[in-house]
């Protein structure tokens, strides 16, 4: 569904990253994992459109889509859940899940979607008045993930969807985004909390300094020593 081909990115003059490439197949949970500053953001903002490779190819759902614009790939089913959220903290819960169905498609279903989204969490509905701005964190992660999946998506792409939570909430997080893999949606998800992420993915692959340095399934790298002493303190 997803081919990075040899991308390099840069901020200006300074190149951010060197020749990346992977791949996440229809059906998959895949995870980027890396440390902070790695690059894993970028190459986030690179698939969906925000920036723009200097070389190298982004093919989605077999179309070479790196020189589209980032509305355009929401039209294709690439879903873009950013760090940090992005909500509008002035508009209702209900009206930033309008704000996700915007293309034609996803329009037209918007009310059944929601009502996935709401059955995901129940909060939600719950708050379907209140501003975003006074959600709690937890709270404000489901709405942008909810958000995310009113495009109804082919692929959705997490960044730090745990950032700021508590434990508790983090374990509900990862068992919103095995559900939303069962309900046959493609994920990839960038994080740093790499015990809960690697135990959720089918695949990952490891982002050090702007590369790739390792690659294979979720399970495997949680068991590799590098990964233990480097991201998980074993």
């Amino acid at each position: 569904m997803l081919d990075i081909k040899n991308i390099e990115v840069f901020y200006g003059d300074v190149q951010v990253i060197w020749d990346v490439s992977f791949n996440v197949k229809q059906g998959e949970v895949v995870a980027l994992i890396g440390a902070n500053g790695a690059g894993k953001s970028t190459i986030l903002k690179t698939i969906s459109g925000i920036l723009k490779p200097k070389a190298g190819e982004v093919v989605f759902d077999g179309a070479v889509v790196h020189k589209q614009e980032p509305f355009r790939l929401i039209e294709l089913g690439l879903a873009h859940v950013p760090e940090a959220r992005r909500l509008f903290v002035e508009m209702s819960v209900d009206e930033n899940l309008d704000m996700g169905a915007l293309r034609g498609e996803a329009r037209k279903q918007r009310a059944q979607t929601k009502e996935m989204v709401f059955e995901l969490f129940p909060r939600l509905k719950e708050r379907a008045r209140q501003m975003a701005g006074t959600l709690s964190g937890g709270e404000q992660q489901m709405l942008a993930i909810g958000r995310g999946l009113m495009s109804r998506p082919k692929l959705i792409m997490f960044d730090e969807p745990s950032l700021g939570l508590s434990p508790i909430l983090v374990r509900e997080i990862f068992n919103i985004i095995k559900k939303i893999r069962n309900e046959g949606m493609t994920v990839m998800i960038v994080e740093q909390n790499v015990k809960q992420t690697l135990a959720a993915a089918d695949r990952a692959y490891v982002l050090e300094t702007g590369k790739i340095v390792m690659s294979g399934t979720g399970e495997g790298l949680l068991n590799d020593e590098h990964v233990k002493a480097a991201y998980l303190g074993v």
